[in-house]
């Protein structure tokens, strides 16, 4: 059974993913989602909340654990035994910064693969950054994200009070 993992940060997780995810889990037998905890970056979800939004979005899907790692991408696919790296791009932009990464990943461990997904065209806009934006300000998520991410969405706009009210 070949182990794939799909890494991101998301913050939080949109429809988007769970397209990748889902897709991933009917090819490889066991499929990893890695939330990458990046101390240098400011996320609105804390790995934990990002990791339960995660593990109620994919509770369906038996092949599939949603996990929660810091450092390098490689380093925690050779930990988890996972030979392959799943990465979905939306357009063109994607790829330009996927594939360096790609090769970079590929010189620290020459083992471990990455394959790149497309995203459905349903979902070639959408990203976590313009989900909280339009949490921010109002807009309806109905569609773009699953429906425990919105309800999680509202309660950490008004506790933080970033709503447009």
């Amino acid at each position: 059974m070949m182990t794939a993992i799909c890494p991101g940060s998301f913050d939080p997780v949109t429809n988007g993913h769970l397209d990748i995810i889902e897709r991933a889990a009917e090819i490889f037998g066991h499929v990893i989602v890695g939330v990458l905890k990046n101390p240098s970056k400011k996320s609105l979800f804390t790995v934990e909340e990002r990791s339960a939004l995660l593990q109620a979005a994919v509770s369906h899907l038996p092949n599939v654990e949603v996990d929660h790692f810091q450092g390098l991408l490689v380093d925690y696919a050779k930990r988890k035994g996972a030979r392959v790296i799943i990465k979905g791009l939306r357009a063109i932009s994607d790829f330009e910064y996927e594939f360096q990464m790609a090769l970079t990943n590929k010189r620290q461990n020459p083992e471990i693969e990455t394959m790149f997904m497309m995203t459905k065209n349903e979902y070639s806009f959408l990203s976590s950054s313009m989900v909280k934006e339009l949490a921010y300000f109002g807009g309806d998520l109905t569609g773009l994200v699953p429906d425990q991410v919105i309800a999680a969405l509202d309660r950490k706009v008004h506790t933080r009070g970033l709503s447009n009210d």
